[in-house]
């Protein structure tokens, strides 16, 4: 049987969609939650490079990056895949994580670091352009997934940052996937926390908005004392 070890943070979206993929394929592992301030030497000597999570080990070796990990789990244990078949789907849903990712930088550190609403009002309206593009694009033809009718990797990609963000959207009170505006990616994340290698896989959501909100209070405190 493989050593398979998984390097994470318990409240990083990264490593929540290593840890569903492992969970929805049935696959087991060892899993090392890491100390964001104090990362072992095991982590910083199989990513050396950015020395951050997520890290999956296989017999040994280091992969990184999660979608890269996710990539490299299905093609060696190819059952319940997450990856589109067809080279010309699986160029789709790539693009989509791309498009995804960069909503990360684009939405997610302004909208945890923002500390006034005229401030926050640019980045929600920049975060539901990106949210109607998608909802437009990947839930037309009452599809119940991202992916369509099967959830693939672009679900997985989108279902981390859609339970992140909200969480920090309680951080700094503002709600983020209103079903009004967005109807069709509100039942979208309803079905995708229904999956229960997802629900029951996923950080209590008071739990990490407690987190995120004691990490932000540290992070303004540090920032003041500089500034004295």
């Amino acid at each position: 049987m493989a050593d398979l070890k998984l390097h994470g943070f318990w409240y990083s979206p990264f490593t929540f969609r290593v840890l569903w993929t492992l969970k929805l394929k049935g696959i087991p592992y060892e899993y090392k939650d890491e100390d964001r301030f104090n990362k072992s030497p095991q982590l910083l000597e199989y990513n050396p490079v950015h020395k951050k999570v997520p890290v999956f080990v296989h017999d040994g070796k280091p992969i990184c990056e999660s979608m890269i990990i996710i990539e490299y789990i299905n093609e060696l244990w190819p059952q319940n895949s997450l990856v589109p078949a067809d080279p010309y789907e699986k160029a789709v849903a790539r693009f989509w994580v791309a498009y995804i990712d960069d909503m990360f930088s684009a939405v997610v550190r302004p909208l945890y670091r923002s500390n006034g609403s005229e401030e926050r009002g640019e980045i929600i309206k920049d975060m539901w352009g990106r949210f109607r593009v998608i909802e437009d694009q990947c839930l037309g033809d009452h599809k119940k997934f991202l992916g369509g009718d099967t959830f693939n990797i672009v679900d997985i990609a989108f279902g981390s940052f859609v339970k992140f963000l909200v969480a920090v959207g309680d951080v700094v009170e503002v709600e983020i996937l209103e079903a009004e505006r967005f109807p069709r990616l509100h039942m979208w994340f309803n079905n995708f926390m229904d999956v229960p290698a997802i629900r029951d896989n996923t950080p209590d959501h008071e739990k990490l908005v407690a987190c995120l909100k004691s990490l932000k209070e540290q992070k303004e405190q540090i920032l003041a004392s500089s500034r004295k």
